[in-house]
């Protein structure tokens, strides 16, 4: 069994290796202008390319993204302050509601944006645009359609002796009237953020890497934890227990998987608590709600320990009942946050995916045949006790049933 989880959390490592970091080659080169440097960007199959003006610090560059619906929106912009989608001051395309060609707009990223408490209104930047514009691939007679490319130009007035920029993009579905709806929240349109140094053409890869190690490491750490070691822990309990030859050994087995688990799981809790510091601009709402509940129930799981009453105590059928309440609760939302967490981290068609799901399988399966196991031996317990109030059994048998209860 321990062979099984190292071998599992190699693989699962093996195969959280971080992809390739840009899936896109980058251009200078456009039909209107030419530029010094470029840079392809990590998602969306996206890419910048500038040129800088240090004596007047001013900037020229053109973004280009693809459209991933005919009335969906594409949109490119800077943050100044930090590297997240919220004070992003941005530039979006999308067609026309009225005329259907293609129209450019700014928009600014406040936090009622982020929210989702208002929609989203264009409204001039407050930052030095001295001019944009906005082209399909294939020129003015091309159409917006699925996987149409867009090239976004704009000119902006950067702060003097500050070359480090940070850029934030994406693109969504659809438009109501002028007012671009929510992007898709996969991990690819979460993770829209780059900071490059316009001067050098670096990015800042070592956070970004730093970040998916942790990923990984959280990942992999939760995934043993409280989607497989916790269901062990509560399958001891259930099936051991009735064997009369381990006598007790099924409650140390039982207890030290359990205790392991938890301990386990809040390493990997704690290194998600830092990737939320690590990454402000991104949100995983329902994998951090199931994530604490099952962090709060699993050590009130563990404190419960120290409050088990004698099996003499009137108040032990309590606790028994909360026990197995909360603990099957705990292993529950620990497997389902599971699935969520490869959702997340958009590993949800990955071969991580699939050795995760034969190990949990496997483990329902050992479930299945211990279940019929136990309803066989207890049909056929059920019938000797028939029988022996019939007297069909002889003393003998009675005997040693007898002193077996």
């Amino acid at each position: 069994m321990q062979l099984g989880f190292f071998f599992f959390f190699f693989l699962f490592v093996a195969l959280q290796a971080p992809d390739v970091a840009f899936s896109s080659h980058c251009t200078i080169v456009t039909i209107s202008k030419t530029f010094e440097k470029c840079s392809t960007l990590p998602t969306q199959q996206a890419s910048i390319a500038w040129t800088f003006h240090p004596h007047n610090a001013t900037i020229d560059l053109v973004f280009f993204g693809s459209f991933i619906s005919p009335s969906g929106w594409v949109g490119f912009g800077i943050n100044h302050i930090s590297p997240e989608m919220t004070g992003t001051r941005a530039l979006i395309a999308f067609p026309d509601p009225n005329s259907g060609q293609l129209v450019l707009l700014p928009y600014i990223l406040d936090p009622t944006v982020k929210l989702q408490r208002t929609p989203l209104l264009s409204r001039p930047l407050d930052i030095h645009l001295l001019s944009s514009s906005a082209t399909l691939y294939g020129g003015r007679m091309a159409t917006i359609h699925d996987g149409a490319t867009i090239q976004i130009y704009a000119t902006f007035k950067l702060v003097p002796n500050k070359t480090k920029i940070h850029y934030v993009w994406n693109r969504g579905l659809y438009v109501q009237g002028y007012s671009p709806t929510i992007h898709p929240t996969a991990i690819s349109d979460l993770s829209s953020i780059a900071t490059i140094d316009v001067l050098s053409a670096t990015t800042a890869k070592e956070h970004n890497n730093n970040i998916r190690t942790l990923k990984i490491i959280h990942g992999v750490i939760n995934a043993i934890s409280w989607g497989i070691l916790l269901p062990i822990g509560a399958v001891t309990a259930r099936y051991l227990r009735h064997i009369q030859a381990l006598g007790i050994a099924w409650f140390y087995a039982h207890a030290g998987v359990q205790l392991f688990a938890v301990f386990l799981g809040t390493v990997g809790f704690s290194i998600g608590i830092r990737l939320g510091e690590l990454s402000p601009g991104r949100v995983y709402g329902l994998h951090q709600k199931l994530g604490f509940a099952a962090f709060c129930l699993g050590w009130l799981q563990t404190l419960a320990l120290l409050f088990r009453p004698k099996t003499t105590n009137k108040f032990r059928k309590y606790w028994k009942s909360y026990h197995h309440f909360v603990g099957y609760a705990c292993v529950v939302l620990g497997v389902v946050n599971c699935f969520q967490g490869f959702q997340v981290m958009g590993e949800s068609s990955s071969y991580a995916m699939l050795a995760y799901c034969l190990c949990l399988s496997t483990l329902i399966g050992i479930c299945i045949a211990l279940e019929v196991n136990s309803w066989v031996i207890f049909c056929r317990k059920s019938k000797e006790d028939k029988l022996r109030r019939e007297g069909l059994i002889g003393g003998s048998e009675k005997g040693s049933g007898s002193s077996r209860g």
